[in-house]
Protein backbone atom coordinates (compact mmCIF):
# COMPACT_ATOMS: atom_id res chain seq x y z
CA UNK A 1 0.00 0.00 0.00
CA UNK A 2 2.14 3.38 -1.34
CA UNK A 3 -0.54 5.94 -0.27
CA UNK A 4 -3.03 5.12 3.28
CA UNK A 5 -6.08 6.82 2.88
CA UNK A 6 -6.74 7.83 6.77
CA UNK A 7 -10.39 9.36 7.81
CA UNK A 8 -9.93 12.17 10.11
CA UNK A 9 -13.92 12.00 12.40
CA UNK A 10 -15.45 15.44 12.18
CA UNK A 11 -17.43 15.76 15.16
CA UNK A 12 -17.15 19.08 15.72
CA UNK A 13 -13.62 18.82 17.12
CA UNK A 14 -11.61 21.44 16.28
CA UNK A 15 -7.87 21.44 14.41
CA UNK A 16 -8.93 19.16 11.76
CA UNK A 17 -6.93 20.54 9.72
CA UNK A 18 -3.77 20.75 11.44
CA UNK A 19 -3.87 17.30 11.97
CA UNK A 20 -4.68 16.42 8.17
CA UNK A 21 -1.73 18.82 7.34
CA UNK A 22 0.83 16.33 9.42
CA UNK A 23 -0.71 13.07 7.98
CA UNK A 24 0.30 14.52 4.14
CA UNK A 25 3.23 15.04 5.00
CA UNK A 26 4.32 11.42 5.11
CA UNK A 27 2.35 10.31 2.72
CA UNK A 28 -1.39 9.19 3.86
CA UNK A 29 -4.17 10.38 1.93
CA UNK A 30 -5.78 12.37 4.73
CA UNK A 31 -9.74 13.14 4.65
CA UNK A 32 -11.50 14.74 7.15
CA UNK A 33 -14.69 12.86 7.09
CA UNK A 34 -18.27 12.59 8.95
CA UNK A 35 -19.82 10.01 6.61
CA UNK A 36 -19.98 6.86 8.22
CA UNK A 37 -19.19 4.88 5.10
CA UNK A 38 -15.92 7.00 4.35
CA UNK A 39 -15.03 5.94 7.59
CA UNK A 40 -15.73 2.46 7.48
CA UNK A 41 -13.96 1.88 4.40
CA UNK A 42 -10.66 3.87 5.56
CA UNK A 43 -7.17 2.25 5.91
CA UNK A 44 -7.07 4.10 9.65
CA UNK A 45 -8.74 6.28 11.82
CA UNK A 46 -7.55 9.15 13.91
CA UNK A 47 -10.20 10.11 16.29
CA UNK A 48 -9.16 13.73 17.39
CA UNK A 49 -11.00 15.92 20.25
CA UNK A 50 -10.96 19.63 21.32
CA UNK A 51 -14.82 20.28 23.32
CA UNK A 52 -16.64 18.62 26.14
CA UNK A 53 -18.12 15.22 26.79
CA UNK A 54 -21.54 15.46 26.32
CA UNK A 55 -21.50 17.69 23.41
CA UNK A 56 -19.36 15.58 22.02
CA UNK A 57 -21.01 12.38 22.44
CA UNK A 58 -24.13 14.21 21.44
CA UNK A 59 -22.79 15.17 18.16
CA UNK A 60 -21.28 11.10 17.36
CA UNK A 61 -25.14 10.18 17.94
CA UNK A 62 -26.25 12.73 15.61
CA UNK A 63 -23.97 12.22 12.75
CA UNK A 64 -24.43 8.02 13.25
CA UNK A 65 -20.83 7.73 13.98
CA UNK A 66 -20.92 5.78 17.13
CA UNK A 67 -21.82 2.43 16.27
CA UNK A 68 -19.26 2.61 12.93
CA UNK A 69 -16.65 3.50 15.51
CA UNK A 70 -16.63 1.06 17.46
CA UNK A 71 -17.18 -1.61 15.09
CA UNK A 72 -13.93 -0.54 13.46
CA UNK A 73 -12.01 -1.02 16.69
CA UNK A 74 -13.31 -4.14 16.48
CA UNK A 75 -12.86 -4.74 13.21
CA UNK A 76 -8.63 -4.34 14.42
CA UNK A 77 -8.04 -1.89 11.96
CA UNK A 78 -5.27 1.14 13.05
CA UNK A 79 -6.95 3.44 15.35
CA UNK A 80 -5.32 6.51 16.84
CA UNK A 81 -7.34 9.13 19.60
CA UNK A 82 -6.53 12.34 20.62
CA UNK A 83 -7.30 14.21 23.54
CA UNK A 84 -10.84 14.32 23.73
CA UNK A 85 -10.22 11.22 21.48
CA UNK A 86 -8.87 9.15 23.99
CA UNK A 87 -11.63 10.23 27.06
CA UNK A 88 -14.40 9.05 24.66
CA UNK A 89 -13.20 5.72 25.19
CA UNK A 90 -13.85 5.31 28.27
CA UNK A 91 -17.33 4.03 29.91
CA UNK A 92 -18.18 7.41 31.07
CA UNK A 93 -16.91 10.86 32.40
CA UNK A 94 -16.86 13.27 35.19
CA UNK A 95 -17.45 15.97 32.73
CA UNK A 96 -20.69 15.20 31.88
CA UNK A 97 -23.63 12.52 32.08
CA UNK A 98 -23.49 11.09 28.73
CA UNK A 99 -21.68 7.51 28.39
CA UNK A 100 -18.73 7.00 26.45
CA UNK A 101 -18.11 4.72 23.35
CA UNK A 102 -17.31 2.38 26.16
CA UNK A 103 -14.18 0.64 24.19
CA UNK A 104 -12.22 1.06 26.94
CA UNK A 105 -13.38 0.11 30.77
CA UNK A 106 -13.29 2.44 33.05
CA UNK A 107 -13.83 6.67 33.96
CA UNK A 108 -12.94 10.30 32.57
CA UNK A 109 -11.76 12.18 35.82
CA UNK A 110 -11.18 15.60 36.33
CA UNK A 111 -7.52 16.83 37.38
CA UNK A 112 -7.32 17.86 40.61
CA UNK A 113 -7.36 21.51 42.43
CA UNK A 114 -4.23 22.67 43.37
CA UNK A 115 -2.42 23.40 39.88
CA UNK A 116 -3.69 25.63 37.74
CA UNK A 117 -7.01 24.18 35.07
CA UNK A 118 -6.82 23.61 32.33
CA UNK A 119 -3.43 21.74 31.88
CA UNK A 120 -2.06 23.99 29.43
CA UNK A 121 1.08 23.76 27.54
CA UNK A 122 4.69 21.44 27.66
CA UNK A 123 5.04 18.58 30.06
CA UNK A 124 6.87 15.37 29.90
CA UNK A 125 5.46 11.91 29.03
CA UNK A 126 7.06 8.60 30.22
CA UNK A 127 6.70 5.83 28.04
CA UNK A 128 6.24 2.00 28.87
CA UNK A 129 8.72 -0.44 27.82
CA UNK A 130 5.82 -3.10 27.01
CA UNK A 131 2.49 -3.45 25.45
CA UNK A 132 -0.72 -5.20 25.43
CA UNK A 133 -0.97 -7.63 22.23
CA UNK A 134 -3.95 -10.19 22.03
CA UNK A 135 -4.25 -9.92 25.52
CA UNK A 136 -0.37 -10.71 26.23
CA UNK A 137 2.23 -8.40 27.61
CA UNK A 138 4.53 -7.97 24.69
CA UNK A 139 8.21 -6.23 25.71
CA UNK A 140 9.25 -3.18 23.85
CA UNK A 141 7.87 0.55 23.25
CA UNK A 142 4.58 0.70 21.19
CA UNK A 143 4.88 0.98 17.57
CA UNK A 144 3.21 4.56 17.33
CA UNK A 145 6.09 5.59 19.91
CA UNK A 146 8.83 4.42 18.60
CA UNK A 147 11.88 6.48 18.35
CA UNK A 148 10.80 8.68 21.37
CA UNK A 149 12.49 9.07 24.09
CA UNK A 150 10.85 8.54 26.94
CA UNK A 151 10.53 11.89 29.26
CA UNK A 152 10.01 13.47 25.60
CA UNK A 153 7.86 17.13 26.00
CA UNK A 154 4.77 17.40 24.16
CA UNK A 155 1.76 20.08 24.23
CA UNK A 156 -0.96 19.85 27.00
CA UNK A 157 -4.37 21.26 26.44
CA UNK A 158 -7.16 19.61 29.26
CA UNK A 159 -8.83 19.65 32.48
CA UNK A 160 -9.53 15.83 32.79
CA UNK A 161 -7.68 12.75 32.16
CA UNK A 162 -8.38 8.72 31.44
CA UNK A 163 -8.65 6.77 34.31
CA UNK A 164 -8.53 2.95 32.63
CA UNK A 165 -9.18 0.04 34.78
CA UNK A 166 -7.04 -2.24 33.30
CA UNK A 167 -3.68 -0.08 33.98
CA UNK A 168 -1.87 -2.58 31.54
CA UNK A 169 -3.16 -0.25 28.85
CA UNK A 170 -1.05 2.76 30.22
CA UNK A 171 1.75 3.02 28.06
CA UNK A 172 2.89 6.56 28.64
CA UNK A 173 1.92 8.86 31.82
CA UNK A 174 2.74 12.62 32.97
CA UNK A 175 3.01 14.11 35.90
CA UNK A 176 0.60 17.53 36.65
CA UNK A 177 -0.90 17.18 40.38
CA UNK A 178 -0.74 13.62 40.14
CA UNK A 179 0.65 10.99 37.70
CA UNK A 180 -2.22 10.77 35.07
CA UNK A 181 -2.44 8.41 32.14
CA UNK A 182 -1.43 10.16 29.15
CA UNK A 183 -1.18 7.83 26.56
CA UNK A 184 -2.78 4.02 26.23
CA UNK A 185 -1.92 1.46 23.50
CA UNK A 186 -3.36 -2.22 22.84
CA UNK A 187 -3.98 -4.07 19.37
CA UNK A 188 -4.65 -2.04 16.94
CA UNK A 189 -6.00 0.87 19.40
CA UNK A 190 -3.71 3.84 20.30
CA UNK A 191 -4.54 6.76 21.95
CA UNK A 192 -2.87 10.04 23.64
CA UNK A 193 -3.84 12.94 26.01
CA UNK A 194 -1.48 15.23 24.09
CA UNK A 195 -1.72 17.20 20.93
CA UNK A 196 1.07 15.39 18.78
CA UNK A 197 -0.14 18.03 16.15
CA UNK A 198 0.84 21.09 18.47
CA UNK A 199 3.94 19.19 19.74
CA UNK A 200 6.51 19.88 17.29
CA UNK A 201 8.97 17.14 16.41
CA UNK A 202 8.14 14.53 18.69
CA UNK A 203 4.46 15.06 17.74
CA UNK A 204 4.92 14.69 14.05
CA UNK A 205 6.75 11.88 14.72
CA UNK A 206 3.55 10.11 16.62
CA UNK A 207 1.94 11.09 13.30
CA UNK A 208 4.68 9.51 11.13
CA UNK A 209 4.68 6.16 13.08
CA UNK A 210 0.91 5.93 12.94
CA UNK A 211 1.00 6.16 9.15
CA UNK A 212 3.69 3.00 8.71
CA UNK A 213 1.43 1.57 11.47
CA UNK A 214 -1.42 1.76 8.85
CA UNK A 215 0.50 1.16 5.66
CA UNK A 216 1.83 -2.52 6.89
CA UNK A 217 -1.30 -3.34 8.23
Amino acid sequence: MSSPTIAIVNYQAGNLRSVQKALEKFGATAKISSNPKEIDGADGIVFPGQGANDSSMRALRERGLVEPIQRYIRRGKPFLGVCLGLQLLLEASDEGIEPGLGVMKGRTRRLPEGRKIPHMGWNQVRFSNSHRVLGQTTVGRHPVLDGLKSGSFFYFVHSYYADPEERALVIGTTTYGLDFCSAVGWDNVTAVQFHPEKSGRNGLKVYENFVKLVTVV
